[in-house]
């Protein structure tokens, strides 16, 4: 009987893995670029950590038999505080993490960090309860300057641009462009308008009108809120125009006006097109207090976005010092995932070998054995035949996995006839050389499998 696969856990097949590897590759190259630090975390928290977030805390992964042993071990009852669960993001360990080493790092301290979270939601396209995040933030002790928060989404924008995939935008807003609204047209309730705003994609200007009025706000309110939920433009002279036939005004209101425009000043000088200031934005302003991110895959936009984040003026605390901070987060199991499904990219081959060397028979094997051992001395990656079956058929082993080149190793002189050399055959054209496997080199594009963009 078939075993059914749990869902929601994705276990991609060696061409998927090596999609994978190569975006995490990219992404952690890219972020080193630009100064980021790697750490790691532990998978596990405390409840009493993890629920602090508390929209998320229904979806925690509890340990409770590991818990209950160890508390019966130690003859203690089962504190809620010392009940454990698994991350369900990568901000909250590093919230702890940051508090718990602030006297050994250096602020400001950027860091990169890319691990499996769980969280237990339903699972669906794109959706998982078990996939990896990669996150970048930088933290400050008691302030962190305004441009981090520009800094920030470029280097998203540029880690995610590098990669084979159609145009990539990211989507900024600002808390305080849309607090310093409500505050000009008297909506007290602003948590409210931003669950309203944060539905418009789903059920439009009308929805969003009706949700608004629900929530006790009144009509003329609500026609300025969707107006300017519908304000998108990547010119910081269209968002202040935008925003002023609004007919609103206010010293918050241009504060986060000042800010969203500098960074889609800065986005145009370095990455034109690729940072779009769009007004509906809503998510996540209910704990971001500055800048807040979302990002969007051309023609995927039912994807939703790929990529989040925000700033934090209290990223952590210890009570007596607070640290701000600016971050965003990529979901790289739900891009991986898109990738692979569409498919947006094709792998050149599903192994990391560039090279099978033949087995002439098994007597000769310790000789192929040899052969690969000095190929994988040069960081050449290096298979063996798995039989001394004919050639054809080992010639067909390498075609089935992509490996472009089989490797036939010499005969040794016997009776007088003069030594064979070895010879290098590329399956693909059918040429074959001589070679030695102190000195051979495959072209540059065969050295790793490839992984590239599909049209």
């Amino acid at each position: 009987m078939a075993r059914k696969s749990l869902s929601g856990f994705p276990e991609w097949l060696p061409d998927g893995r090596i999609v994978e590897q190569f975006v995490l590759d990219h992404l952690r190259h890219t972020f080193e670029l630009h100064g980021f630090v790697g750490i790691e975390t532990r998978a596990v928290e405390t409840l009493d950590e993890l629920e602090k977030k508390g929209e998320t805390s229904k979806e925690v992964y509890v340990l409770d038999r590991l818990q209950a042993v160890k508390d019966a071990e130690a003859g203690r009852g089962h504190s809620k505080e010392r009940r454990m669960g698994l991350h369900f993001d990568l901000t909250v360990p590093f919230a702890r993490y940051v508090v718990e080493n602030a006297n050994e790092l250096d602020f400001p301290f950027k860091r990169y960090q890319i691990q499996k979270v769980w969280r237990g939601e339903r699972p669906q396209e794109g959706r998982f309860r078990e996939f990896t995040q990669a996150d970048i933030d930088v933290v400050g002790s008691g302030e962190l300057p305004f441009h981090f928060e520009v800094d920030l989404p470029l280097v998203m924008a540029e880690a995610l641009s590098g990669l084979p995939l159609p145009p990539v935008h990211v989507l900024v807003n600002n808390r305080k462009v849309v607090q310093g609204v409500c505050e000009s047209i008297g909506v007290d309730d602003v948590e409210a308008a931003l669950r309203g705003l944060d539905k418009f994609d789903k059920i439009g200007p009308e929805g969003v009108t009706a949700e608004l009025a629900e929530a006790g706000i009144e009509a003329g309110q609500a026609a300025t809120l969707v107006a300017m939920a519908q304000i998108r433009t990547s010119s910081p002279e269209e968002v202040r125009s935008g925003v002023a036939a609004l007919g609103v005004s206010g010293e918050l209101l241009e504060e986060g006006l000042d800010e969203l425009c500098a960074l889609l000043e800065a986005a145009d000088r370095r990455l034109p097109g690729t940072v779009i200031a769009d007004l509906k934005i809503a998510r996540g302003l209910d704990y971001y207090t500055g800048s807040v991110y979302e990002t969007e895959i051309d023609g995927h936009e039912d994807l939703g976005s790929i990529c989040s984040g925000g700033r934090y003026d209290s990223l952590a605390t210890d009570g007596k010092r607070t640290y701000p901070g600016v971050g965003l987060s990529i979901g790289v199991s739900r891009l991986v995932s898109r990738m692979i499904s569409i498919p947006l990219v094709r792998v050149s081959r599903k192994v990391p070998a560039v090279v099978v060397v033949a087995v002439i028979d098994e007597a000769g094997r310790v000789r192929s054995d040899e052969i690969a051992a000095r190929l994988r001395a040069r960081g050449l990656a290096t298979d063996v035949a798995p039989s001394a079956a004919k050639f054809g058929k080992q010639i067909r082993y390498a075609d089935k996995r992509g490996i472009p080149f089989v490797w036939f190793p010499g005969q040794a002189a016997e009776g007088g006839a003069a030594s064979t050399p070895d010879t290098v055959k590329d399956i693909r054209s059918g040429g074959q050389v001589e070679a030695d496997a102190d000195t051979w080199i495959p072209p540059v594009d065969d050295l790793v499998p490839r992984v590239e963009a599909v049209g």
